[in-house]
């Protein structure tokens, strides 16, 4: 079974690089850093990479998530469908001037998008949201368990 290389647009696949970093006279490092299948990597990662912690503590689940140079008004978090915690936002491209060279870019840009499906015992109208020093904690309530009642029935006959 051979293998469909995946293209760039026009006739540049991803196994160009690698293709190329066999050739004898390749400079391999500049050839791997420039390939267009490191670039769309990079681009993924930004999307996956945004790393969340959730722990649950006897009065809340909490989750927190480094988002290192975003704004709080480049994140979102909502609970859509009933019971799904949604944490999103993007990474704006730093704005480049023509006469910029650039020798290397490896800090992630683009939209990322986390979803959680929260326990029965969350208080979903009670969730809230801060940022603070680019970690951002969600703190999502428990509802509390009611204290079981005991009932002495009284037996007859």
């Amino acid at each position: 079974m051979a293998l469909t290389p995946f293209f760039f647009g026009g006739d540049q696949s991803i196994f160009d690089p690698l293709d190329r970093f066999f050739e004898p006279s390749a400079d391999r490092f500049t050839l791997w850093d420039n390939a267009p299948s490191r670039r769309f990597a990079q681009d993924v990662s930004a999307i996956a990479s945004t790393r969340v912690d959730w722990v649950e503590t006897p009065e809340a689940h909490i989750f927190k998530a480094d988002l290192p140079g975003l704004k709080k008004e480049e994140v979102k978090v909502q609970v859509e469908d009933g019971r799904t915690l949604q944490i999103s936002g993007e990474r704006k491209k730093e704005e480049v001037e023509k006469t910029d060279k650039w020798h290397r870019v490896e800090r992630t840009q683009g939209s990322f998008l986390r979803r959680f499906r929260l326990p029965e015992n969350a208080k979903l109208e009670e969730v809230k949201a801060k940022v603070e020093d680019g970690v951002l904690t969600v703190t999502v309530p428990k509802i509390e368990k009611p204290k079981s009642e005991v009932k002495a029935i009284e037996i007859s006959g």
